[in-house]
């Protein structure tokens, strides 16, 4: 079964609801395959029932779904949920410490952005082991768990925001279109253009243009 058949439901989060947990936060990332730009993370706590289900009915896996469906459900989420928090690790972060840990970092800024603090921590596939909060790290969470899709879909349109306001002081790369993943247009303008401040360093194709070792793809 693929994530394009699957409809996040907050069977995950009850589990921690019926234990007391009521602030159960979902997170999830964006960018983190891109050559250029900040990875973004984002922590989403939903009301604790189930109710919540009719509210965000249009919430699925961002991956899955357009640019006008994210931007909508971006409104619809933070209307319904009791807080929402974002963090964001740059490109030069990345480079110094490695896309595993700025995608950490990331995600422990998102949490400390929200209004409340969560009681527990639902991730898509990446555990957080320096947050000492009860956690649930597991593959496609992004797919499955509601509060995990909705943060999912607020990292990806906090990016491609970023993006997009990156592409007029960085004009020729198409930001704006690409959002900094590893399309023939972006390699074509890494080759014309050269490197720019928001491009990771550390990343095989950036680091081919300016002939250094690089450490990711």
């Amino acid at each position: 079964m693929t994530s394009r058949r699957i409809l996040p439901t907050t069977e995950a989060e009850a589990r921690f609801w019926l234990q007391g947990h009521q602030r159960v936060a979902g997170l999830d990332e964006a960018g983190r395959g891109a050559w250029a730009g900040p990875v973004v993370a984002a922590a989403v706590i939903l009301p604790p029932s189930r109710s919540v289900l009719r509210g965000l009915t249009g919430v699925r896996d961002s991956k899955t779904m357009s640019a006008r469906q994210r931007e909508a459900q971006y409104a619809v989420i933070h209307a319904v949920a009791v807080a929402v928090g974002t963090g964001q690790a740059s490109a030069a972060e990345i480079d110094a410490l490695g896309i595993v840990p700025a995608t950490r970092l990331a995600m422990t800024r998102a949490i400390h952005q929200l209004r409340l603090p969560p009681h527990v921590l639902l991730i898509d596939a990446l555990a957080l082991p320096e947050i000492s909060l009860p956690q649930a790290a597991f593959p496609h969470a992004d797919a499955t768990s509601l509060s995990v899709a909705c943060a999912g879909i607020i990292a990806k349109v906090t990016r491609d925001r970023w993006m997009v306001r990156a592409d007029g002081d960085y004009p020729g790369y198409g930001f704006a279109q690409h959002k900094g993943y590893g399309t023939s247009r972006h390699r074509a303008a890494l080759e014309s253009l050269g490197v720019c401040a928001i491009h990771r360093r550390t990343f095989r194709p950036v680091a081919a243009r300016l002939g250094s070792p690089a450490c990711a793809s």
